[in-house]
């Protein structure tokens, strides 16, 4: 099963569910603000997408810019970034969709549809 992962006031992923609805995807959807990816989890999506993990952090969110996290992550481990994103669902980027075996993180179509033919 495929795991949507949303803050539905968010208009990207007003769009990405929409779009996930016109492809027929079956999806199950969650809250990333009412149930937080835990550091666990984030560490599995994190190694599974091959991204930076930098990737996985809403740097355009009032709360990013608020704790400065721009210059505060180079001087963090990824184990502390990990754990500082399971704080708050709005540190991290979104929406995520999250397969077998893809992590993909914000909403771009050609992507998506890329990894789920």
């Amino acid at each position: 099963m495929i795991l949507f992962l949303e803050y539905p006031k968010c208009s990207t992923c007003k769009k990405a569910k929409a779009w996930l609805d016109e492809q027929h995807i079956a999806y199950e959807d969650r809250h990333i603000k009412e149930q937080n990816p835990t550091a666990q989890e984030l560490a599995e999506w994190y190694q599974k997408s091959g991204l930076p993990l930098k990737k996985f952090f809403n740097t355009s969110g009032l709360l990013y810019k608020s704790m400065g996290l721009k210059d505060k992550l180079p001087h963090m481990t990824e184990q502390e970034q990990l754990e500082l994103l399971a704080t708050d669902g709005m540190l991290v980027k979104r929406p995520l969709l999250i397969g077998d075996d893809f992590v993909l993180t914000g909403f771009k179509a050609d992507a998506w549809a890329e990894a789920l033919k």
